[in-house]
C-alpha cells in the first residue's frame, strides 16, 4: 500500500534528542488526562493508559503523518458512557474494535478526503473551541471534594495551587530565552516537581488521581454474546466513535499541516486509527483517536518526526511497569500549568485581527462551531453543523449570481445568455428570467458562461422546453455539456444542442437513473 521508505519515513532527517524530549513530556502531559477520562467513564484506570499507550505506539509508526500523537481521549470516552452504563466494559471493548473496522474502511474506500470540505471559518470555530474546553479543564483541578461534595479550594491549598500553576508558565515562558536545549514544557515539570519535593509542599500529585502501576496490556477477546442483538447495541456507538475519532484527526492532521507547512495522509490515518482501536478492543483499552492538545505540546517542543509519538507511548508503558511510585509524585500544578500555555497556544488569536475582514456568515459560522463545541463538547457535531451552515450559505449566494443577457439578433432570434451556475438552488431565479409568451417563435439559451449542476436544472430546462413547445415555439440550448445532451435525448427535435463547443464537466446525477418526460 505504501512504499517501505516512505512508510517508516527512513529518509527523514531526525534530532534525536528533540524527539525523546518531546516524546517524554508528551507522555507527562497525556497521563493524567487519559486517567481522568478513564476515570470519568467507570473505566478500571488503567484502561485509559492501555489506550494511550496502544494509539500512541500503533498511530506514530504507521499513521498519516509525522507528530501527530494519538490517545484515550475525552471525546471517545463521552460517546462510550452510556454504554458502560447499560451494558458494561465487555460491550464497550466490542464497540471498540468494531470503531476500528469501521475507520480502517474509509480509509480503504479513500473517504478521508472529504475532510477538505470543512471551511476555515469552521476550523476557527473548532480550534477556538477546544482551546476553551482545553482551558476549562484545567480548572478542575483547582476543585477538591469534601465529604463527598466537589468544592473549589479555598485558603492555603488554593495558593499553593495557584503559585506553582503560576511557576510552571512562567518557566514555560522564559525557559526557552535561556536555553533550548530541553523543551519548556518538560523543563517546567521537573522545576516545579524538584520545588514541591524539596521545600515539602503539600499538594495534589498525579497518585490522588489514580494508581498508574500494572502490567503489560493484556489480551482479552470481549466477552459479548456473538448475536445478531449484541451487534445491534454496539453499532451505533461503534458508528458514532469511528466519525468522532476521524473528524477530530483528521482536523487535527490538517491543523499540523499548517504549523508544519507538509501535507500528511488523511486515508493512511483512517486505517492507523482503525488498527490502533481494534486492538484496544482486544488488549483492554477504551480506544481514542488523535489529542489536539498533545500534538501541539509535540509541536511547540521542536518535535516533527515519528519518533516522539513513539518515545511517548513506550514511556507510558515503563511507568506503568516500573515507573509508577516517582511519576506518583508529580504535581499535578506542573501539568496544569502547561495545558493552559497549550489552550493558550491553540486559540487562533489571529481570528480576532481578521475579524472586521471576514463575511458576516463566516463570522457566525466561526462563533457557532466554538460554542457548540464548548457547551456540548461534542466536536464531529459542531464541524457537521458548521459545514452544513456553510454550504447552505454557499448555495444560497450562488443561487443570487445567476442573470441573463437578453437580446434579438436580425434574424428576429431572441438570445438567452446565462452567466452563473444552474443548480437546486437557482432554478426559480432561472425560470423567472424567460417570457414564453412574448418571446419570438425561436429562443436560444446559450450556457457558455454557466453549468449545469444538478438534476434539479436538468428538470427546470425540461419544463422550460415544454413550456415553448406548448405555444409552438423552438427552444435551442447551446454549449450544454454531453451528460446533459445525453439526459436529454428524450425531448427530440425539440431540444437542439450544440455538441461542437460543449465544455468536459460532468454532471452530478446517474444517467442510467434518469429520464426526462416532456
Amino acid at each position: 500500500m505504501f512504499s517501505r521508505t516512505r512508510f517508516f519515513d527512513f529518509s527523514q532527517k531526525v534530532n534525536y534528542k528533540t524527539e525523546i524530549l518531546a516524546g517524554i513530556t508528551v507522555a507527562m502531559t497525556m497521563m493524567p488526562e487519559s486517567l481522568s477520562f478513564a476515570i470519568l467513564a467507570g473505566f478500571p484506570p488503567l484502561v485509559g493508559l492501555y489506550a494511550a499507550f496502544i494509539m500512541g505506539l500503533v498511530t506514530a509508526i504507521i499513521g498519516g503523518r509525522p507528530g501527530l500523537i494519538s490517545g484515550g481521549a475525552g471525546a471517545i470516552v463521552v460517546v462510550l458512557i452510556a454504554l458502560m452504563q447499560a451494558h458494561g466494559i465487555e460491550y464497550v471493548f466490542a464497540a471498540v474494535a468494531l470503531a476500528g473496522v469501521v475507520q480502517i474502511l474509509v480509509g480503504v474506500f479513500k473517504l478521508g478526503k472529504f475532510i477538505r470540505l470543512v471551511p476555515q471559518p469552521v476550523m476557527y470555530g473548532f480550534v477556538n473551541g477546544l482551546a476553551v474546553i482545553i482551558f476549562m479543564a484545567q480548572l478542575e483541578q483547582f476543585k477538591t471534594v469534601v465529604n463527598g461534595e466537589t468544592t473549589w479550594l479555598a485558603g492555603q491549598p488554593l495558593m499553593i495551587m495557584a503559585g506553582l500553576v503560576a511557576l510552571t508558565i512562567a518557566v514555560v515562558v522564559f525557559f526557552p530565552k535561556i536555553t533550548k536545549a530541553v523543551p519548556p514544557s518538560l523543563a517546567a515539570i521537573i522545576v516545579v516537581f524538584f520545588v514541591v519535593l524539596g521545600f515539602g509542599i503539600d499538594t495534589k500529585t498525579v497518585s490522588d488521581i489514580a494508581s498508574v502501576s500494572g502490567g503489560f496490556p493484556p489480551f482479552h477477546i470481549p466477552n459479548v454474546p456473538l448475536t445478531l442483538e449484541t451487534f445491534k447495541i454496539i453499532l451505533p456507538y461503534a458508528v458514532i466513535m469511528a466519525g468522532v475519532g476521524l473528524t477530530e484527526g483528521l482536523l487535527t492532521l490538517n491543523l499540523v499541516d499548517e504549523i508544519t507547512g507538509t501535507r500528511g495522509n488523511g486515508n493512511r490515518e483512517c486505517v492507523a486509527q482503525g488498527t490502533a482501536n481494534i486492538l484496544n478492543g482486544f488488549f483492554f483499552g477504551m480506544g481514542g483517536c488523535p489529542m489536539i492538545a498533545q500534538t501541539l505540546v509535540n509541536l511547540s517542543a521542536g518535535a516533527r518526526a515519528r519518533l516522539s509519538g513513539i518515545v511517548a507511548a513506550l514511556t507510558i508503558l515503563l511507568i506503568i511497569l516500573f515507573g509508577a511510585p516517582i511519576i506518583g509524585l508529580v504535581p499535578m500544578a506542573a501539568l496544569t500549568g502547561v495545558m493552559i500555555m497549550v489552550a493558550v497556544g491553540t486559540f487562533e488569536w489571529v481570528s480576532f485581527k481578521i475579524i472586521n475582514k471576514m463575511p458576516k456568515q463566516d463570522i457566525f459560522v466561526g462563533i457557532l462551531v466554538a460554542v457548540i463545541t464548548v457547551w456540548l463538547h461534542n466536536l464531529a457535531l459542531a464541524v457537521l453543523i458548521g459545514v452544513i451552515i456553510s454550504a447552505l450559505v454557499f448555495a444560497w449566494e450562488s443561487a443570487k449570481r445567476i442573470r441573463a443577457r437578453k437580446y434579438i439578433d436580425d434574424k428576429g432570434v431572441k438570445h438567452y445568455e446565462i452567466y452563473g451556475p444552474l443548480f437546486f438552488g437557482s432554478v426559480t431565479a432561472f425560470s423567472e428570467k424567460f417570457d414564453v409568451t412574448d418571446d419570438p417563435l425561436e429562443v436560444i439559451i446559450d450556457f457558455k458562461d454557466s453549468r449545469v449542476a444538478d438534476m434539479s436544472a436538468i428538470e427546470a430546462l425540461s419544463k422550460l422546453t415544454e413550456r415553448y413547445h406548448k405555444v409552438g415555439k423552438k427552444l435551442h440550448l447551446k454549449h450544454l455539456s454531453e451528460d446533459c445532451r445525453v439526459l436529454l435525448t428524450n425531448a427530440g427535435d425539440v431540444i437542439d444542442v450544440n455538441i461542437y463547443e460543449d465544455p468536459t464537466y460532468r454532471v452530478a446525477i446517474d444517467n442510467h437513473n434518469v429520464k426526462i418526460k416532456l
